[in-house]
């Protein structure tokens, strides 16, 4: 292993990180490993049956109704997010703070509890059908299926390419439309010439975050009953459809490691150009109201229908039902419970992660710090699967326990922690635990007195982010909590599948807590500006 004279980055420790480098090792080998447990079972099918699975109809029909959601979807949240960072960004649209945070707030509610609203809201004899239904509406279109996956995973993803556009949009030089409009350019020509090339890579890398969370998704193909890769392969698990379920999970990663791979060479082409001055916003004039309503309309089917919805079982439904459904403070306890102990686990897995691709950057960290990366980019009904697998096989003595279910959570969310410490180590000038060195403080006092103290602030931010999102995880703590362990993920999925939905109302609105101050934390630690 490199010493940092070595690598060129100056300061930290003159021996050379051995420690560091076999606990950075460990903890990515712990991430993949039960991953590699995939591939051995599979390989265990046998070529030929392997094959047949994967050709056959009902597989290959699981690949193009993934395919197709994701396009759509995608495309759809494309036509949602441009509009409207430019409108936030651009133009003189009234109260544009306001609806800089309103539009982008959808992202707080996780999808599946939104597919759950409108499931309620417009499905048969939903909440809409019944105010109709004086009015001689006896039914509504099918909400079910392809429309209404692709409806509920565009209002819950487009703030994605809102987000990473409106950044793209505030950041360019808009003397370059002044340029294109001393030309004789119109206002649309300077857009698609000037405008559109710019933010084109930030369009990109905001649909590509789209394209990974729709891949990744269980809890709304499931609700709207849309065969997609996660609702199969839970599905096929549930039934003994083991070799099926292995397969599926293979082709699924196969899918995201290309997505991953698209978003990283177009990251690598990005050329913007900023640093310019920031012109007057462009007058909508007779357009002004249209695009409030655009606006409006947006926000209205996104917020407004989940929660009014929400406010009719916290009304109405809550107090109907009781018995085995009626929600338990233990839930939220419980949600807490393992949200910390993923927190602190992943906060100390990630520091000997992060501080050795930070301080002593090399072939070899980047190599450790790129495999913990894995279990994010891998859907959590996948890694659930796996560690069933890995956990009944090898690890028995912690097999349907919270250490597994913990475990798991912290290969999903580890890079969030490391990312953010890894951003905080490159912050601290390496001459400050030098200096603590020659004043006799061993490597490790250095650290924890000097380095540790400085790096804080992206610890707790890195924390946080893992136990908000830990709170969220569906598909993995369906597959892999304990007999009888039940969390507020968990009691919403049972009020689900059992059809009391009045049983989902608490703890949906406690995780919508949970995710508005996960929305605080991003704009805290990333400074999301929304003039």
């Amino acid at each position: 292993m490199a010493t940092e004279q070595q690598t060129g980055t100056g300061g930290g420790d003159d021996e050379q990180p051995l420690g560091l480098t076999v606990a950075s090792g460990a903890v990515a080998a712990a991430v993949v490993v039960p991953l590699l447990w995939l591939v051995k079972t599979a390989l265990d099918v046998g070529f030929a049956e392997a094959v047949s699975l994967v050709t056959r109809p009902t597989t290959v029909e699981v690949f193009l109704n993934s395919a197709v959601l994701v396009t759509l979807v995608t495309a759809a949240c494309i036509g949602l997010g441009v509009p409207l960072a430019y409108l936030t960004v651009r133009t003189d649209l009234p109260f544009r703070r306001f609806w800089t945070v309103v539009v982008s707030l959808p992202l707080v509610i996780p999808s599946y509890i939104g597919a759950f609203a409108f499931v309620s809201a417009f499905g048969p004899r939903g909440a809409f059908q019944r105010l109709l239904a004086p009015l001689g509406v006896e039914s509504l279109p099918e909400i079910y299926g392809l429309p209404g996956a692709v409806l509920v995973l565009t209002l819950y993803t487009y703030p994605y390419v809102f987000i990473t556009t409106r950044a793209a949009l505030k950041s360019m030089d808009t003397t370059l439309i002044d340029a294109a409009r001393t030309l004789n350019h119109s206002r649309w020509e300077a857009f698609k010439r000037v405008t559109i090339p710019q933010i084109r890579p930030a369009v990109a890398a905001g649909s590509l975050l789209t394209a990974l969370y729709v891949l990744s998704d269980f809890g709304t193909p499931a609700i709207m009953r849309f065969d997609a890769f996660t609702r199969v392969i839970y599905v096929e698990f549930g039934t003994f459809g083991r070799d099926t379920a292995t397969l599926l999970s293979l082709q699924l990663i196969a899918v995201t490691l290309l997505i991953l791979t698209l978003e990283s060479k177009i990251r690598g082409d990005e050329r913007t150009t900023t640093g310019g001055r920031s012109g007057s916003p462009m007058p909508l004039g007779r357009w002004k109201y249209p695009a409030l309503g655009f606006a409006a309309l947006v926000a209205t089917v996104a917020l407004v229908v989940p929660l009014g919805i929400l406010f009719t079982w916290l009304a109405q439904g809550v107090a109907a039902t009781s018995g085995s459904l009626a929600f338990q403070p233990e839930y939220a306890f419980n949600s807490v419970l393992v949200a910390a102990a993923t927190a602190g686990a992943a906060t100390l897995a990630g520091l000997p992660v992060a501080y050795l691709a930070a301080r002593h950057p090399s072939r070899l960290s980047s190599v450790f710090e790129r495999a913990t990366y894995v279990g994010y980019a891998v859907p959590g009904v996948v890694l659930g699967l796996a560690l069933v697998f890995f956990g009944s096989s090898y690890a028995t003595p912690i097999y349907q326990t919270l250490y597994l279910l913990v475990f798991a959570y912290v290969i999903r969310f580890l890079p969030q922690a490391i990312g953010s410490l890894r951003a905080s180590f490159l912050r601290v000038d390496p001459a400050l635990p030098e200096a603590a060195r020659t004043l006799g403080e061993t490597p490790s006092g250095a650290f924890r007195h000097v380095t540790l103290p400085l790096v804080a602030p992206g610890l707790f931010g890195g924390a946080a982010l893992v136990f908000l999102t830990t709170m969220k995880e569906l598909p993995a703590t369906l597959l892999l909590r304990p007999s009888g362990f039940s969390t507020l993920v968990t009691h919403i999925w049972t009020a689900y599948e059992q059809g009391y939905f009045g049983q989902a109302v608490v703890p949906a609105f406690i995780l919508l807590f949970v995710s508005g101050l996960s929305m605080l934390v991003i704009i805290t630690q990333e400074g999301y500006d929304v003039k």
